[in-house]
């Protein structure tokens, strides 16, 4: 009976069947929203590589209280002064202000604050913890910039307009994504023997000459 024969199925191929469904819906809108996170960390990590000036004084604002520790404690009062003048009367007192209002809080509620203050019996604010304590400007540049591309990346500055930047194409990095995909495609392929048969060899005889290290495709 033809019609019965072609309408059997051996559990093998129902197996094969099941393997070769495509990935739901789910895991591949998942692979897609992950991909895409990564490209907008990738824009912002680019925006910052090519503006520096991002990381200027106006920046003390987002952490008073860090910048005071790893930045103003290195500054002479030559720089100390340049830095008044740049931000204006206005923009000395809100500073002055934040970094009172961050200190505050840090004494009220040590163990939440990123940066330790503590007040003595008598009211004197004991010295931070040597860990906190940057060994030179060098490095305090170094801690205060990088806390500030963590909170960038984030997407933590209130103050920026993140879309300009995650919706532009002009900030990936085209170069870098080629090497990715270069180095995705060779890492996939496997290097396969290469088989020839002379015409003079004996009926089956086979000549393997792989595996070289070098792809054949």
């Amino acid at each position: 009976m033809p019609y019965f024969l072609a309408a059997m199925q051996t559990s093998a191929e129902q197996d094969m069947d099941q393997v070769a469904k495509p990935p739901s819906s789910h895991g591949k809108a998942h692979g897609e929203e992950r991909g895409q996170r990564i490209r907008v960390k990738n824009r912002r990590k680019r925006y910052l590589d090519l503006n520096p000036d991002y990381f200027s004084s106006s920046l003390e604002l987002a952490d008073p209280l860090l910048y005071d520790r790893l930045i103003r404690r290195f500054q002479s009062t030559a720089e100390r002064e340049a830095e008044g003048r740049s931000k204006g009367y206005s923009g000395i007192l809100e500073a002055d202000l934040m970094r009172s209002e961050a200190k505050v809080a840090a004494l009220a509620n040590p163990d939440s604050a990123a940066m330790t203050y503590k007040r003595g019996p008598n009211g004197e604010i004991y010295p931070e913890d040597k860990d906190e304590v940057p060994s030179s400007k060098e490095e305090g540049e170094r801690r205060w910039k990088k806390e500030m591309e963590i909170r960038f990346l984030r997407g933590d500055d209130n103050e920026f307009e993140y879309q300009n930047v995650d919706d532009d194409e002009q900030w990936d990095n085209k170069a870098e994504e080629e090497r990715e995909e270069e180095e995705k495609y060779f890492a996939e392929e496997e290097p396969r023997w290469i088989s020839s048969e002379d015409e003079n060899s004996p009926r089956g005889s086979v000549e393997r000459k792989g595996e070289t290290g070098v792809l054949d495709y």
